[in-house]
């Protein structure tokens, strides 16, 4: 991408289309470029042993002098998750509302960044004047407190993020979405508008988040002899809330349960986002001294994450909670696409256990359906359309909103991860792309995982791997002890044990052969190994396995 100083707004998403999650989008203009949200995704079923992947930024740190800013719509994941490793690249400012910047500085001092850092919170309404941009953040809601819209005012005209966002009248926290202020904004002209996409395949509206509140009250009122046990999203503060709203009123002690649980509440509650009543709260240790009937659990694992606390109740390795017979166990989400199994596996160990499962009713999504789509384009009466995340297939739903409102062909952008959108302020087209990526987290590494260690891995999970071992002579090349065969996952070798006689067999006519022929050099020894074995396990068993040869020298 050319460098030179151009009076086109590009908008370039390095990120989060066509999948859910690592949401990351840059604005650039002349000498200025911000960055709209950092988020994380989470590994597929073929990125074995991978924790998080990360967006690449690569064309940020090629243009770190002009990157100005981080502006963030709020604290999920897949908007925040990747914010520390990003700022180890690149350090830069980061704008965010209250609660948002309170969960953004508790993964900053994780990963001792947080005093490096410049952080400023802003209120809704507030704007910030950065580089050749002015961000005004306008009140959303969604299933975190605090989300916000971006109205993104460039020398071409206005961008409308939306980011996450539903319309809910009767939010449990604070303000409805300020829709007269989007109004208000439309009525000035927008360029663009990058509109969530997310329900866009479901009609009508998106329910309140309270209507989950009354099947709570419900649910307590008909499970009075039994504990209740709940597993939701860690980060929806307001359900949280209304448990414990429900906890009080039926006279039943919480305990939060689950890493990432207990951080957010800390968090919330610091900052005014959670009212939790006085002798509400008790340990996990605490639990001993009470009835099952008067007390709930708030835990972690509703997507059936193996390592989540609930997974390890339901398998029955967490330390401090057994899940009982009758136990009443409410899942309050829905299963991302792609976790179904994972959450099927989950109900079916609880049930085994005779606990009393709850699915049904006790979740609504946290964004908009068609007709708040069709609700914002109204407000906006954008000049474009350009949906924004989601797989592609949500994004083709929104095309399909905009195209009933009067939009065409020519109006609308479906984008891929990279490309580069430009606008002029009379036309718009996508000139060209960037680089863009996933790197993979595992552990301490970052990026250190790539496609051929996937591959290394994939192999080693369906056929192991066999280990080859020979001592040789130094200077003559002589085979002094071996070829000893170790196996992992390959067989089951006291069963197998005329296979691998065999295999042994192939091994030393491979090496009388190479000694014969006066063969020393290692290379071409491990090669020969290598082959001679894995042609002879091919022919024994269809199976190829790793094969390591390990030469050693005395």
């Amino acid at each position: 991408m050319s460098r030179e100083k151009s009076n086109k707004l590009r908008v370039i998403p390095l990120g989060g289309l066509e999948q859910i999650g690592m949401n990351i989008t840059a604005f650039e203009y002349g000498d200025s470029i911000i960055v709209v949200d950092c988020g994380l995704a989470f590994p597929t079923d073929d990125m074995l042993g991978v924790d998080l992947v990360i967006p690449d930024i690569s064309y940020l740190l090629e243009n770190e002098d002009r990157v100005k800013g981080l502006f963030i719509t709020h604290g999920h994941e897949d908007h925040i998750g990747a914010i520390p490793y990003v700022l180890h690249e690149i350090n830069i400012p980061i704008y965010a509302t209250k609660l948002t910047m309170g969960l953004i500085e508790h993964k900053l001092q994780e990963h001792g960044l947080s005093s490096q850092v410049r952080k400023k919170v802003v209120k809704f309404g507030q704007s910030i004047n950065i580089g050749e941009f002015r961000v005004e953040f306008v009140k959303t809601n969604h299933s975190i407190s605090d989300a916000a819209a971006f109205a993104i005012y460039t020398p071409v005209g206005v961008i409308f993020h939306t980011g996450d966002f539903k319309v809910d009248y009767t939010p449990v926290f604070g303000d409805a979405i300020d829709l007269q202020r989007i109004g208000e904004i439309g009525k000035k002209g927008v360029l663009a508008l990058m509109c969530d996409s997310t329900n866009a395949e479901r009609p009508g509206f998106t329910a309140s988040e309270r209507t989950v509140g009354r099947q709570f009250d419900n649910i307590f009122a008909e499970n009075t002899s039994t504990r209740i046990i709940i597993a939701t999203f860690a980060s929806n503060v307001d359900r949280v809330q209304q448990i414990i709203n429900s906890a009080h009123k039926y006279g039943r002690k919480v305990v939060v349960e689950g890493r990432s649980m207990v951080n957010i509440i800390n968090t919330a509650s610091e900052l005014g986002y959670l009212n939790v009543p006085d002798n509400t709260l008790i340990s996990v240790d605490e639990l001993r001294n009470y009835q099952d009937e008067q007390t709930v659990i708030i835990t972690t694992g509703s997507q059936g994450e193996s390592m989540a606390a609930l997974s390890r109740m339901a398998n029955g390795t967490h330390k401090k909670i057994a899940i009982k017979p009758n136990d009443t166990i409410i899942f309050s989400s829905h299963p991302i696409p792609g976790n179904e199994k994972a959450v099927g596996n989950i109900m079916n160990a609880l049930y085994k256990k005779g606990a009393n499962v709850v699915f049904q009713d006790v979740h609504v999504s946290g964004h908009a359906c068609q007709e708040e789509i069709k609700l914002i384009y109204t407000l906006l009466q954008p000049k474009y359309a350009v949906p924004v995340h989601g797989e592609y297939k949500h994004l083709k739903a929104q095309e399909a909103i905009a195209r009933q409102l009067g939009y065409d062909s020519d109006h609308i952008f479906i984008l891929s991860s990279g490309d580069v959108l430009e606008f002029d302020g009379k036309s718009a087209k996508v000139n060209g792309n960037v680089h863009t990526g996933a790197i993979m987290v595992d552990g301490l590494g970052v990026g250190d995982v790539g496609n051929i260690v996937l591959k290394d891995r994939q192999r080693l999970s369906e056929d192991g791997i066999i280990i080859v071992v020979l001592t040789l002579e130094s200077g003559t090349g002589r085979v002094l002890a071996g070829p000893d065969i170790v196996s992992r996952g390959f067989v089951y070798v006291r069963d197998s044990e005329d296979l691998m006689d065999s295999a042994r067999a192939v091994l030393n006519d491979t090496v009388e052969a190479l000694e014969m022929n006066g063969v020393t050099d290692w290379g071409k020894i491990k090669n020969e190994v290598k082959n001679a074995l894995s042609d002879f396990v091919w022919h024994e068993t269809e199976r190829r396995p790793m094969i390591m040869p390990i030469l050693m020298e005395v």
